[in-house]
C-alpha cells in the first residue's frame, strides 16, 4: 500500500467518504456531462473510469480485497478529502461544478447530509 495508513485506517476513512454505491454511481458515469471531464482515455474520462473501479471496491468485503483495490483507496481519498475542505461553493453552478467530480468519486455530499 503506497500510504502510511494502516489498512484499517484506510478502510475506515473509506466507508465514511466513499458514500454512493455502484448502483448510484453508474448512472452518473454514464451520462455525456460525465464523460466530457477530465482526460478521456478510449471515450471514457479517467475519473470515469477511476469511478467505476470505485464502485467495484465499494461492492466488496473488506477481506476480499486485492492488493490492487486497495493501492486505489487512498488514491481517491487523497482527491476526495482535499476537495471537500475546499467547502461548499456559493453559487449553484460553482456547487454543480464542485459536486459531480466529487460524486464520479463516490462521494455525494448530498447524500452525506441527508442520511
Amino acid at each position: 500500500m503506497s500510504s502510511s495508513k494502516s489498512r484499517n485506517q484506510v478502510w475506515d476513512e473509506w466507508q465514511d467518504l466513499v458514500k454512493m454505491t455502484q448502483s448510484e454511481v453508474e448512472p452518473r458515469l454514464d451520462t455525456a456531462d460525465s464523460r466530457s471531464g477530465g482526460n478521456a482515455e478510449e471515450g471514457e474520462s479517467s475519473g470515469d473510469k477511476s469511478g467505476r473501479r470505485i464502485a467495484q471496491i465499494k461492492d466488496t468485503e473488506k477481506d476480499g480485497l486485492s492488493q490492487n483495490q486497495r493501492d486505489h483507496m487512498p488514491k481517491v481519498l487523497g482527491y476526495v478529502k482535499p476537495h471537500l475542505s475546499q467547502g461548499v461553493p456559493d453559487s449553484a453552478f460553482e456547487r454543480f461544478e464542485w459536486r459531480y467530480p466529487l460524486m464520479t468519486r463516490n462521494h455525494d455530499l448530498v447524500k452525506e447530509t441527508s442520511a
